[in-house]
């Protein structure tokens, strides 16, 4: 279409479109995707003054006395589902009492990101997305051939799921996502799909879609597909890696073919930012009592977790919480498939801010592999062990509480205590029923 999204008539899109019902939708606090079905007809009114909802009903730190929620589709990240093309999709953001909510996860990172233009950094991502395809209980992986001890890149258990991964890619592919490579994981039952990096907003907006996406078209085929991070304690858990540069125009302000890596200086300093404040980061880069089975597994199956459980850095080593692969870019492999795709970049925006600023030194690049010699490394912070000393990091953290806003970390905190009290009274039935589905 010639207009642009932005300025998009949503009415007069789905006329031109044959969009019959749109999903006008929102992310709480724990990552959870909410949406009301609004017919074509009444969208008009729904994109000035947006949908309704019961804020306390969801995950945001609301109580039933709060007034209406509301959630006002952003025109510009309308989705025609591919696989139901009459039903559009909409990324919302949430307002209460005619003022945007400070504590909705969208809205943290679109402020985050005006904070960082401000000061000339515009931050682009990409996202790494690993699942599993499970039968439709969640008990099992969904193809009982897939037995491999070594199973990652495995063509044979690839082409057996051939009809579902295809659908999916294909989706992106008419989405204009620019998919690039889609392979089997390093778990029995495990899968990852990359498509390219753009705006962190939108690649945010797209992870949220994704996730919808591929457990919809799972669920078509007959299986469930799940991010949980660690559904089966002997298999490598799922990841989320997220690759990160900032820009200035059409100037990478990470790449510098002199610096060491191809990476610059201010990299460099974003990386020190990024170490200083990993413990608190977890919070949101890894939000669930199941994540610290991720990186603070045991030997898996296949031999290796590639999970991090240490603070340290490297070049093109998989070993380590953040590499870089090549010039102008970092991977930070610390989050997993249930962190929040708006939470986690605006942390990590936070975070790698505070070490621009403050001119934070990552210390000595390690080359070594840290699953064989990690614990002759001196000096380096541990990655927390739970989530409740995660969740006691966050609190001590004034960089993210001052950066993302204290109605998000604190309504944030106090949500993660009463899940972490839920687990500590039903254990583990609690945490798989809960987590599954993320």
């Amino acid at each position: 279409m010639a207009t642009d999204l932005a300025q998009l008539d949503l009415k007069h899109a789905a006329k031109e479109l044959g969009i019959k019902y749109f999903l006008i939708s929102y992310v709480d606090l724990f990552g959870g995707l909410r949406a009301k079905l609004v017919p074509a007809t009444a969208i008009g009114g729904m994109q000035k003054a947006g949908a309704g909802f019961a804020g306390f009903a969801t995950w945001l730190d609301m109580s039933p006395a709060d007034a209406d929620l509301f959630a006002v589709p952003d025109a510009s990240s309308l989705i025609q589902l591919p696989w139901k093309p009459e039903v559009g999709w909409l990324a919302s953001d949430l307002v209460m009492n005619d003022e945007l909510v400070a504590q909705a996860p969208r809205n943290v990172l679109k402020h985050t990101m005006l904070a960082s233009e401000s000061i000339g950094y515009h931050m682009k991502t990409g996202v790494e997305c690993e699942f599993f395809l499970t039968n439709a209980d969640g008990t099992r992986i969904s193809d009982g051939a897939d037995t491999a001890t070594k199973p990652c890149y495995d063509q044979s258990a690839l082409m057996r799921r051939y009809e579902v991964i295809k659908e999916i890619c294909d989706s992106m592919l008419a989405l204009g996502w620019g998919p690039y490579q889609n392979d089997h994981e390093d778990a029995n039952g495990q899968f990852e799909m990359n498509w390219d990096f753009a705006d962190a907003l939108v690649t945010a907006d797209r992870h949220v879609f994704f996730k919808y996406m591929a457990r919809s078209i799972a669920e078509k085929h007959g299986f469930r597909a799940t991010f949980m991070p660690k559904p089966f304690i002997d298999l490598t858990g799922s990841g989320c890696h997220m690759h990160t540069s900032l820009w200035h125009g059409d100037e990478n302000l990470f790449a510098d073919e002199q610096g060491e890596l191809g990476v610059s200086d201010l990299c460099y300093n974003f990386i020190g930012g990024l170490i200083h404040s990993a413990d608190a980061m977890c919070a949101f880069t890894n939000p669930t009592v199941n994540s610290y089975k991720r990186i603070n597994a045991p030997r898996t199956v296949s031999g290796a977790t590639w999970a991090p459980n240490t603070v340290t850095y490297t070049g093109n080593n998989r070993t380590h919480m953040i590499r870089i692969p090549d010039g102008g870019r970092l991977e930070l492999r610390l989050p997993d498939g249930a962190a929040n795709p708006y939470l986690a970049p605006a942390a990590m925006l936070a975070a790698g801010l505070d070490g621009i600023q403050n001119q934070r030194d990552p210390g000595k690049r390690l080359d070594i592999n840290m699953y064989t010699d990690g614990h002759k490394v001196r000096g380096a912070k541990k990655l927390p062990l739970n989530l409740l000393d995660a969740i006691r990091a966050l609190e001590k953290s004034s960089i993210l509480r001052n950066a993302l806003g204290a109605p998000l970390v604190d309504g944030y905190i106090k949500l993660k205590n009463e899940e972490w009290n839920a687990y500590s009274r039903h254990l583990t039935q609690w945490e798989r029923d809960n987590t599954l589905d993320i």
